[in-house]
């Protein structure tokens, strides 16, 4: 089984879902939850819980959260290779889930923004592992380094490399043009199609994908619930899987991320594209049929 080394955010998410129309400048009834959030972090738990070996490498501070966060991946089976840090807080994302089930984040990344190369455990980059890079390490300026090293790193040990987009309001602030420099050395690219339309301009997700091919072997674009797509360039037409019907969305916090971890297994064992996207868009519908971005412990 190949190991699988994640690179991210530890969040800790403030869930927020109303119970009515937002009532703008005025009080709405919700419901308030806690959970362990982080894009990296997510996707290194749900990995865990489906049987893969993971390590997370990131940054928390050194507080009650950042405690409670790093005993909750370990108990989800993760490797969790976290640096304290003295300064700053543990990162919070406040997550806005409006009667309607859509979410608006306001996120404070705290000692995430100062991940640093040195805090990547040498031992962890060897021949015949994965790692998958979250784009918000690249994104932030503070870890921006990090990020950068992890992917050198990798590419010396002759690991393959896997990177997702975070999200498209940051990554259009970043730009497409130094986002696809830093990460073009990936073998597998995920976006979902309005980080795809931020890279390419283009609103189609396969035309989106087709274009991202000129830097990425592989790419899948995450279609929320329309399922997902694989493109590789020796193909005229992308390979396209729905997605899973689910009962009822609680809460679709980290079903992206969910996804990236159900495809990533499948993916790494050879099985074809559209048994990987099947087995991500399972583990999405898992992922917004509960609060939380993250497995039930």
């Amino acid at each position: 089984m190949t190991r699988v080394v994640v690179v991210g955010d530890l969040m800790t998410d403030a869930v927020a879902r109303a119970r009515y129309p937002l009532a703008r400048a005025s009080d709405t009834p919700a419901i308030v939850t806690m959970h362990g959030g982080g894009s990296g972090a997510n996707i290194a738990s749900w990995l865990a819980v489906e049987g893969a070996e993971v390590a997370f490498i990131g940054r928390r501070g050194a507080d009650i959260t950042g405690r409670n966060r790093d005993m909750e991946l370990m108990g989800y089976g993760v490797d969790a290779r976290l640096v304290m840090d003295p300064e700053r807080p543990t990162g919070t994302c406040v997550v806005l889930v409006t009667h309607k089930g859509e979410r608006t984040m306001l996120s404070d990344p705290g000692a995430n923004a100062a991940l640093s190369p040195d805090d990547l455990p040498r031992d962890l980059f060897a021949q015949g592992g994965h790692l998958h890079l979250s784009g918000y390490t690249l994104i932030n300026e503070g870890s921006r380094e990090a990020g950068l090293a992890s992917l050198s790193m990798a590419r010396r040990a002759g690991m393959s490399i896997s990177v997702d987009c975070s999200s498209s309001a940051p990554l259009e602030r970043t730009g497409a043009e130094p986002f696809l420099e830093w990460t073009q050395n990936a073998k597998l690219l995920f976006a979902n199609a309005d980080q795809a339309k931020v890279l390419t301009g283009r609103d189609e997700p396969a035309a989106a994908a087709k274009v991202l091919t000129a830097w990425f072997p592989q790419v899948v674009v995450k279609l929320n619930d329309e399922g997902a797509l694989w493109y590789t360039n020796s193909r005229a037409e992308p390979v396209k899987v729905a997605a899973k019907a689910v009962e009822r969305v609680v809460d679709g916090t980290g079903a992206g991320d969910a996804f990236t971890a159900g495809f990533l297994p499948a993916w790494l064992d050879n099985k074809p594209p559209a048994e990987s996207l099947a087995a991500g868009c399972h583990l999405a519908a898992k992922a917004i049929s509960h609060l939380g971005a993250r497995p039930r412990l």
